[in-house]
């Protein structure tokens, strides 16, 4: 049988008493200009604005020259760290006789994922913010720099209302996990970040998550497994003092890859099937993507700070519900606040080969359903 739906750890501050009505909330809207698409180095599509010079370490045309770089972000003084991931063919899933496994994660199936960046740590509040609370507009308007073309794009884009409340919840922000946003929110970032930079960012598939998390390895996590060395690696239930951490305080992966075990649950962009993996039994299978056809349940992975160790392994997997939210006091509630999901968050990754457009939508906007009742 299923284990249970994990639940997150119940809000600790008290609500508002009255909630403030808010309108229906827009649908994201798409990015211009998905003509044809750059060559090989990692780029958007060439007719859209130019953006700020990038980092000579984060142009690549083939997985040998993939180094890790810096993604600075214009009008801030914040950046995000990226560490390439070699492609490569691994057993997605866990083999039966792994402790605490559940059904489903399995039968194991054999996947092949191509090369891509991925960020060394979780996305944090201050990289969050920057979108989130419009950081890059105000320093813009504060300085006197006119906006350009790239400006007039980015502007244009769908941001988030503002939360009734402060949705760290007291945890602390900075270089803290953002964390409490939906699945949608969270691809809006990349899509935002994406014309804000010149790259395309989006999430990680379910499959590229757990092959980086392995990172050539096949135990309960990626240091091995037994549960007793959590503490050099993770933060989770038995040592987060009942809050999240700043990122990388941990031991990383054998890839560089911090706080992967733990910390926060990481948004994918599957849907949750728990027979997704019985499906591709006896098959070789190469960039799977579960695309989601309902809000309920999305994948997240990592298990977080309030997680018992079992839900860190690399191949346990979290399925989103609709209690998420059931303390969002608005009406309607939010498409962009998960209010109950105070270990919940996201990394980002960036393909090696720019998709077309139409993979670029399939990874941002059409893997949104309807979002009015999200």
């Amino acid at each position: 049988m299923p284990r249970p739906a994990w639940k997150p750890a119940p809000v600790r501050t008290w609500f508002v008493a009255t909630a403030v009505l808010f309108a229906l909330f827009p649908f994201i809207r798409p990015l211009r200009g998905d003509g044809p698409v750059s060559g090989g180095d990692g780029r958007v599509p060439a007719e859209w604005p130019a953006p700020t010079p990038p980092p000579a370490e984060a142009l690549a045309d083939s997985q040998e020259n993939m180094r890790p770089y810096v993604q600075p972000i214009s009008d801030t003084d914040v950046t995000i760290e990226l560490i390439p991931i070699p492609g490569g063919t691994f057993r997605m899933g866990s083999p039966d006789s792994e402790a605490e496994r559940s059904e489903d994660e399995g039968p194991q199936t054999e996947v092949t994922v191509s090369p891509f960046w991925m960020g060394k740590f979780e996305i944090t509040w201050d990289q969050y913010d920057i979108w989130n609370e419009k950081i890059d507009v105000i320093r813009r308007d504060l300085s006197g720099r006119k906006p350009t073309a790239l400006d007039q794009l980015v502007d244009g884009m769908t941001r988030p209302t503002e939360p009734y409340t402060d949705m760290s919840f007291g945890f602390g922000r900075g270089k803290y996990p953002a964390i409490c946003m939906t699945q949608h929110a969270a691809k809006s970032y990349c899509q935002w970040l994406s014309a804000k930079t010149g790259f395309y960012y989006r999430l990680p598939t379910e499959a590229e998550w757990e092959y980086a998390c392995r990172a050539g390895t096949t135990t309960a996590y990626s240091f091995g497994d037994d549960p007793a060395e959590l503490d050099d690696y993770a933060v989770f239930i038995e040592n987060s003092d009942d809050q999240y951490e700043i990122v990388g305080t941990k031991k990383p992966n054998p890839w560089g890859l911090h706080d992967m075990h733990g910390n926060v649950s990481e948004w994918v962009l599957d849907q949750y099937h728990q027979d997704t993996y019985a499906k591709r039994a006896d098959q070789a299978v190469e960039n799977p993507l579960a695309i989601p056809s309902t809000l309920y349940p999305r994948v997240v992975r990592g298990g977080g700070w309030d997680n018992d160790a079992d839900r860190l392994r690399s191949a346990a997997r979290i399925a989103s519900d609709e209690s998420w939210k059931e303390q969002d006091p608005q009406i309607p509630q939010s498409i962009w606040y998960h209010t109950d999901a105070l270990s919940v968050g996201f990394r980002i990754v960036r393909p090696l080969q720019v998709p077309t457009a139409e993979e670029k939508a399939t990874k941002w906007e059409k893997s949104d359903p309807p979002q009015i009742d999200e």
